[in-house]
């Protein structure tokens, strides 16, 4: 990721497909918020950052029924809906976002 803008639509598009695979996984609550957020945490830790291959092993491992086709394409539309989210001015609010983002999901 090059800029604070892509951070932060990652970081967004990695919690909304969280909430995406806890669904598909059953999760609700505070689970499915726990699983969201720790998808949405990998984002910045360079061990962690391989969601797809995370939501894939899950899904494997509970029997969810799943392409990777399926996977790819809902990560794909989210990133966009995320795009859309992010306020699009450079250097303050943006900048100032993607860090209060990944702040409040470094301190759960």
């Amino acid at each position: 990721m090059t800029s604070s803008d892509e951070v932060g639509k990652t970081i967004l598009r990695n919690k909304l497909l969280g909430r995406w695979a806890a669904e598909k996984l059953g999760m609700k609550g505070q689970d499915a918020e726990t699983y969201s957020n720790a998808l949405a945490r990998g984002t910045v830790d360079p061990q962690r950052c391989d969601v797809f291959s995370q939501i894939r092993k899950d899904f494997d491992v509970a029997g969810v029924i799943q392409s990777d086709e399926q996977i790819l394409s809902v990560m794909t539309e989210l990133m966009l809906k995320a795009g859309n989210h992010m306020p699009t001015t450079r250097g303050g609010s943006t900048d100032a976002a993607a860090v209060m983002l990944a702040r409040n999901l470094m301190s759960r």
